[in-house]
């Protein structure tokens, strides 16, 4: 839900030392970034400079209909590439699982709930999903959140928040995170579990975009680097990117890290909700630093470098995506994504 850019490098090539570092931003929710920022560049200064999307502009279609894979990133990347900005950070489950050449994901920040969350109509207060009297109308804008809840909840009806914004909505259903950032998680209501909703590929993660070849803005960002939440979202990036998901097609996820063990539940949904695939699968990601094959300065994963994680566990991370893409691909995914692209478009 947040997207920033920051400018700072020395056109002369003498670094970020004592620079000013201009922060764009798509929301006013970044100030948890740009202190971050701050407190490990404290030499540096930052001035917040507002700006706006092509998805923020559109109000009256669902974002599922319009087919564009970079609504909340294109004119932050243009920046970037026109070298009028260093940074960009972005709602990781905005960016595309494949970024313009020359881009590269630098930092992805310590993960806030990725889960979704029920805000609940005034008169329906203290109430859940599954208490609400049946035919109540709940808003979403998800195809992903639409088609799970449809198949969990049969007894209420959806309807999209851009497309219906005069309906009277029992509830409405948003990501916990964004919800948060906006300050109003005191108007979450219910926070829906993996087994009634899984979530969205980088839902709730904040990742910091920069152009490949700067290395020393590479560097400077990579501090904020979170492990477990960069390797779950390599999975998750990885399942996406082999399935050729995305807004478009009912795509979910939901995965964890426990004892080096990195788990992975991938699904797919019909619209509707009446057809799913759904696997879980596990991969050991405990791979030292040091003792490595050789340097990795240059590799990315799913558009991701992570120079200050084991390589071997980024591997690992993103061969588990791939792998429950490919056993649910063998399944019959194909059909069931085709399909729903199909109708969705229609």
């Amino acid at each position: 839900m947040a997207n920033v850019i920051l400018q700072g490098q020395d056109k002369n090539g003498n670094g970020l030392k004592n620079q000013t570092i201009r922060v764009g931003t798509r929301k006013s929710q970044t100030d948890s970034v740009v202190q971050m920022l701050q407190n490990h560049h404290p030499h540096l200064q930052f001035e917040i400079i507002g700006m706006t999307t092509t998805g923020d502009k559109i109000l009256d279609t669902a974002l599922s209909k319009i087919g564009e894979k970079s609504l909340f990133t294109k004119e932050l990347e243009n920046a970037l590439e026109r070298n009028e900005v260093d940074l960009v950070v972005h709602s990781l489950k905005d960016l595309p699982t494949s970024l313009p050449p020359g881009f590269t994901i630098g930092a992805i920040c310590k993960r806030e709930s990725p889960h979704d969350a029920v805000v609940f109509h005034p008169k329906h207060v203290g109430k859940t999903l599954s208490s609400l009297p049946e035919k109540s109308v709940i808003g979403t804008s998800s195809l992903r959140r639409a088609a799970q809840l449809k198949r969990t909840f049969p007894q209420l009806e959806f309807k999209d928040i851009k497309l219906d914004e005069k309906d009277d909505f029992s509830a409405i259903v948003l990501a916990a995170a964004g919800l948060k950032r906006m300050g109003w998680e005191n108007r979450i209501g219910q926070i829906l579990s993996p087994t009634e909703c899984l979530y969205a590929v980088g839902q709730g993660a904040l990742a910091v975009e920069v152009r490949a070849r700067d290395q020393e803005i590479l560097e400077m960002v990579s501090v904020l680097h979170d492990g477990e939440t960069v390797l779950r979202c390599i999975a998750e990036r990885a399942f996406m990117k082999h399935l050729e998901g995305g807004c478009s097609v009912p795509v979910a996820v939901s995965t964890t890290l426990k004892d080096f063990q990195l788990y992975l539940t991938g699904a797919v949904y019909s619209l509707d909700g009446s057809e799913s695939l759904r696997e879980t699968m596990q991969k050991s990601v405990k791979f030292p630093l040091e003792n490595e094959d050789g340097p990795n300065d240059d590799s990315q994963h799913v558009g991701i470098t992570a120079n200050n994680i084991p390589h071997g566990a980024l591997k690992a991370a993103e061969k588990l995506g791939m792998e429950v893409a490919d056993l649910l691909l063998s399944k019959g995914a194909k059909q069931i994504l085709n399909v729903a692209r199909q109708l969705n478009d229609a």
